[in-house]
C-alpha cells in the first residue's frame, strides 16, 4: 500500500480533507530537546520520495523538508528542552511537544493521526493513534522528516557551541564515541540527567 492510501481513503470514505500526521524525533538520545512534528498536506500532494525519515539520506531529508515546508496547507515544528524532559519524563515531554505542535497549526484539522501509541491531549479534536505511522501515512512520513531534520540542524548549532562532544556526528544518542565524550568532559549544560544517572553511579 502506497503512503498516500492511508489518506485518500480517509478523504474518500470520511469526506476528511484535513488530514494531520504527527511524529516525533529525539526520543531516545542522552543529549538535546525532544522534536515533534505536525503537517496538514494538500489533497493532491504527491511528494517524490516521501518516506519515512529513518529509511531517507541526511541529503534526502534536507530535500525534502525544503518541499514539504513549500507545499504543505499548515505545518508546526516544536521542541522541549532538556530541562523540562528531566523535570516531566521522556513520555511527558514527547506528548507536550506534539501537543504544542497540533494546537499551534494555523489551519484546525478535520483528523489528527500520531505515529504510535500515545496519544497527547488535543482539547477534543478527532485524533487517532497509528503504530508505524511514519511507514503507513505520508502526512505522518512528512511530520517524521521536519521533526527529524530540526533536531539535526539543532545539535549541528550545539555542535558548535560544544565542539568536544561531536554533537554533529552522533546527535546527541548513546555511541561509543559519545560516552568516551562523556568520560572525558563529564556532562554539558544540554545533556539529560535523568538519561545519564546509571552512567553518573558508574563514575
Amino acid at each position: 500500500m502506497s503512503l498516500y492510501e492511508f489518506e485518500r481513503e480517509r478523504r474518500e470514505q470520511q469526506g476528511l480533507e484535513l488530514i494531520c500526521g504527527v511524529d516525533e524525533a529525539g526520543r531516545g538520545p542522552l543529549a538535546g530537546p525532544v522534536y515533534a512534528a505536525a503537517v496538514i498536506l494538500p489533497g493532491d500532494a504527491e511528494i517524490e520520495g516521501l518516506n519515512d525519515s529513518k529509511k531517507l539520506t541526511e541529503k534526502k531529508r534536507e530535500a525534502l523538508f525544503d518541499e514539504i515546508t513549500a507545499r504543505a496547507v499548515a505545518y508546526q515544528i516544536c521542541a522541549v528542552d532538556e530541562k523540562t524532559i528531566d523535570e516531566i519524563n521522556i513520555l511527558q515531554a514527547t506528548l507536550l511537544a506534539m501537543r504544542r505542535c497540533v494546537l499551534g497549526l494555523a489551519v484546525r484539522p478535520q483528523a489528527v493521526y500520531i505515529d504510535g501509541n500515545q496519544m497527547p491531549d488535543l482539547g477534543g479534536l478527532k485524533a487517532e493513534c497509528v503504530v508505524g505511522g511514519d511507514a503507513r501515512s505520508a502526512s505522518i512520513a512528512a511530520a517524521s522528516i521536519l521533526a527529524k531534520v530540526s533536531r539535526d540542524r539543532y545539535m549541528a548549532r550545539m555542535a558548535e557551541q560544544y565542539p568536544q562532544y561531536q554533537f554533529e556526528r552522533h546527535k546527541g544518542y548513546g555511541t561509543k564515541l559519545h560516552y568516551q565524550m562523556l568520560e572525558q568532559y563529564g556532562m554539558s549544560p544540554i545533556h539529560r540527567r535523568s538519561f545519564l544517572k546509571k552512567w553518573e553511579a558508574r563514575r
